[in-house]
Order: C-alpha cells, then sequence, then structure tokens
C-alpha cells in the first residue's frame, strides 16, 4: 500500500526486498511478533546479506521492523501510545488540507475526486480489499494535490502506514469498506461546495472509525500489542 518504488525509477534488490516484506506486513501474512531471518531472506532472494539490511532498515524506520542487536529481529508489535500519537498527527494535518481543499477546490479538483470515488466503488464490486487500501492513499493524496500542498501528503502517508495493519483488519469485516467510501463521498462534497467545516468534521469522523476495531484488537488479541503499552481501552 503505497510505499512501492514509483514507476521510472531503477530498481533494486533492495526495492524488491523492501516491498515484499512491506505487503507481507501489511497483509498480515507477517503477523506482529512474527520473528523474520536476515539469512532466510538473503537466501530467498539469491543476494548477500546488506540489501536485506538495507531493506529491514527502510522497514525499521516506517516502524513496521523492530531490530535488536544479538537478538532476532522481529515484526513490530502495535504500541497504543505511537498509535494515539499518530492519529493525533495526521488529524492536525488534515484539518489543514481539508481547510485548505475546500477553499482551493475547483472543476479540475472535482472531477478528480469523482473519478477516485468511481474507482473505490468499482473495488468495493469486487470485494477487493488490497486495490481499496491503495485508492485510500490516493483520494487523501488528490486531497493534498487540490489544497496545493502536495508535501503534506509525505507526513499523511508515513503516519497512515502505522496503522495500515489495523485498516487490513478492519478492512477484512465486509460491511468496511461501504461505509468507508460512504465516508469519502461526504468529504469530497463539502470540499467541492467549499464548506470547510464541514469538510473537517467529515474527515475527523473518518479517522474516528478504526476506534473499536483498536479497542476490540488490544482485547482479542493482546500479544499484538508491546507488553509495556496499555492496551486501549473505553
Amino acid at each position: 500500500m503505497g510505499h512501492a518504488t514509483q514507476l521510472g525509477e531503477r530498481r533494486t534488490s533492495v526495492d524488491d526486498i523492501f516491498d515484499h516484506l512491506h505487503q507481507e506486513i501489511l497483509s498480515l501474512r507477517l503477523r506482529p511478533g512474527d520473528k523474520i531471518s536476515e539469512a532466510d531472506i538473503a537466501a530467498q532472494f539469491g543476494v548477500s546479506r546488506q540489501p536485506v539490511r538495507d531493506a529491514f532498515s527502510r522497514l525499521v524506520t516506517l516502524d513496521l521492523l523492530l531490530i535488536r542487536p544479538q537478538r532476532a529481529t522481529e515484526v513490530k508489535r502495535f504500541s497504543s501510545r505511537e498509535i494515539a500519537k499518530s492519529r493525533f498527527v495526521r488529524a492536525a494535518i488534515e484539518r489543514d488540507v481539508l481547510r485548505r481543499a475546500a477553499a482551493e477546490c475547483d472543476a479540475v479538483g472535482a472531477a478528480e475526486l469523482d473519478a477516485e470515488l468511481a474507482a473505490q466503488d468499482r473495488a468495493i464490486r469486487g470485494s477487493d480489499v488490497d486495490t481499496f487500501g491503495a485508492l485510500d492513499y490516493a483520494f487523501h493524496k488528490t486531497l493534498c494535490k487540490i489544497a496545493k500542498v502536495d508535501f503534506a501528503f509525505d507526513v499523511i502517508m508515513v503516519e497512515k502506514s502505522k496503522v495500515d495493519r489495523l485498516c487490513i483488519l478492519s478492512l477484512s469485516k465486509g460491511d468496511r469498506m461501504p461505509e468507508l467510501v460512504a465516508d469519502h463521498r461526504e468529504i469530497a462534497e463539502a470540499v467541492k461546495n467549499h464548506d470547510a467545516e464541514r469538510a473537517i468534521a467529515c474527515g475527523m469522523r473518518h479517522l474516528s472509525r478504526l476506534d473499536d476495531t483498536i479497542k476490540q484488537i488490544s482485547i482479542t488479541n493482546a500479544n499484538y500489542f508491546e507488553t509495556e503499552t496499555a492496551p486501549i481501552r473505553s
């Protein structure tokens, strides 16, 4: 979701390893707390350990891996504190993006939002969770473009990546995608109508959709959370 090497760039073995592990982690084929071996990954890709170390380093930057000297590398467990921090930062950024988007949206921007929503509807009809995840990124990127603060998406992307695994668990529930698209549609309509306050209210409600999932996972899969972090409770 959103971190593959961009088209036109020269790909390296580091890119291939990073993209593979990134997708394995975000799709929860590699779960929080799972151990991964530098040697095993190097053998799998037929490379030396250095490209694997470089790919691991990228994943550490995204807060998805935990590397401890002389101990096994493992998929990072969720941290309630980091989730709260990430969502605080993202909410602050998105409020300003939505305010600016509502002020700046023109016919071209409106058409781009309509195209994004049409693509999301197709993903729902196909029950395509992976495609919907990518389209979710694209929708927020388009809002930043309309707001003329493209760079804000870099921050949103980093913060969003920290909770993407929770989003996958949430989207696995069949009724979640239509609900999120309905949120997107309300946000888009408010932006197109230059209604900043409504856009922000819809955007903040959209961000809160994950709250119940986080609470539930902290109870049913407490091992997914760092032991020193108190689970999120209602």
